[in-house]
């Protein structure tokens, strides 16, 4: 048996530095510092302008605010006759991805973006199943 059972040392430890919410890990802390900021709403606009495929391509994870604004717009952009072919050309990770930024946008609806975000939904239910929906909705890390 212990010696000392009054002993008060383990309230000391602060138990809200250890919850799961705010826990940062070492490595993406590092990764988040060395991480550029997200594309520039205006260069995307002109590339949407100019060449409409390339600045799909441009709606990646960045900082978080100005991405899921430049994605929300990317995909609210596409025509609804390409959406297929673009989560076809995807693999599991990029259709996750893709999921968790149409549930970001679910979260925060503009004008008619709801009904694009359904047709992406869709698409992307069609070829991630519902193993997609249920990895992004169980991730730890959000977009």
């Amino acid at each position: 048996m212990a010696r000392n059972t009054l002993s008060s040392r383990f309230r000391r430890v602060d138990i809200d530095e250890f919850d799961e919410n705010k826990f940062v890990d070492e490595q993406e802390e590092a990764a988040a510092a060395a991480a550029e900021p997200g594309p520039d709403p205006s260069e995307v606009d002109g590339l949407l302008r100019q060449y409409p495929s390339p600045a799909r391509r441009l709606g990646g994870p960045g900082a978080r605010e100005r991405a899921q604004g430049v994605v929300l717009k990317v995909l609210t952009n596409f025509k609804s006759s390409e959406i297929e072919q673009a989560v076809q050309s995807l693999d599991r990770n990029g259709v996750d991805l893709l999921m968790k930024y149409i549930y970001k946008g679910f979260e925060k609806p503009t004008e008619n973006s709801s009904a694009m975000l359904l047709q992406w939904h869709e698409k992307a239910l069609a070829v991630g199943g519902l193993g997609s929906i249920i990895r992004v909705l169980t991730a730890r890390k959000t977009v």
